[in-house]
């Protein structure tokens, strides 16, 4: 359960990039975040495994006050929380399994870090989290040889060797065309549906929040304005997030 309780956000140039959040999330939902750029999507975001830290207020992870944490426990923590980011952050010129090894390099003794020399079990992880993306046949090619969405999906794999109770997705198909876009969501869905995985996901693109996620969090200037089902969101919805104009500009 991710709570957020009266949390605040204002960055050292005094930027505010969350104000008097109050949100809770369940175990095994699915949520995508959307609003303008700007609003506060990846600043939310990212404060649930503390990539940033909140001013204000509070926030608790399965029962752990995140702003407590520190060295180890902190990385401790972050070993349950997945992350995906929009630009894949893979290691281009080495093969796809490697990349996804990297997840166990954290809890790896440095003189296997420094060998390469990754157990058996590591491996099998490996090519099962693969597998269960659908891109087990690309384990021994190189990154730089897949399609975007296929780079997408050694990054959802490389997170899933985590066995994370979390996923944090920021604009993971902002990259990708339409087909593979939605493509990847289908797989963020089987995700969550088949291992029971809480997905948050920041997105521009609102008509595949809507269509693939279950709960809609709508965010403007920092402040939630709408947080229900994606069934409920209709044109009065988008326009206490976006404005009158609507989501348009943020879709194109």
């Amino acid at each position: 359960m991710i709570v957020f309780d009266h949390a605040s956000k204002v960055y050292p140039n005094g930027t505010v990039g969350l104000k008097d959040v109050t949100l809770t999330i369940q175990d095994g939902e699915f949520v995508a975040i959307i609003g303008r750029s700007g609003a506060g999507k990846s600043t939310l975001l990212r404060a649930v495994n503390r990539m940033h830290d909140i001013t204000e207020g509070t926030l608790t992870v399965e029962g752990v006050n995140v702003s407590t944490l520190k060295g180890k426990e902190l990385r401790r923590f972050r070993r349950g929380i997945g992350m995906v980011f929009q630009s894949f952050n893979l290691v281009t010129r080495t093969t796809v399994i490697r990349n996804v090894l990297s997840a166990c390099v954290p809890e790896m003794p440095f003189w296997r870090v420094l060998l390469g020399a990754f157990r058996k079990q590591d491996k099998l992880t490996a090519l099962e989290s693969l597998d269960k993306v659908g891109i087990l046949d690309k384990a021994y090619i190189r990154a730089d040889q897949l399609s975007g969405g296929q780079q997408q999906r050694v990054a959802l794999a490389r997170t899933l060797a985590q066995n994370p109770k979390i996923i944090l997705a920021d604009e993971p198909v902002a990259a990708l065309d339409p087909v593979t876009a939605k493509q990847v969501m289908q797989d963020f869905v089987r995700i969550n549906k088949d291992m029971g995985i809480s997905i948050l996901l920041n997105i521009h693109h609102v008509e595949l929040a809507i269509e693939y996620a279950d709960r809609i969090i709508g965010i403007r200037a920092g402040q939630i304005v709408y947080d229900g089902p994606a069934k409920a969101v209709d044109q009065t919805v988008l326009s206490s997030i976006y404005g009158e104009s609507g989501p348009q500009e943020e879709t194109a």
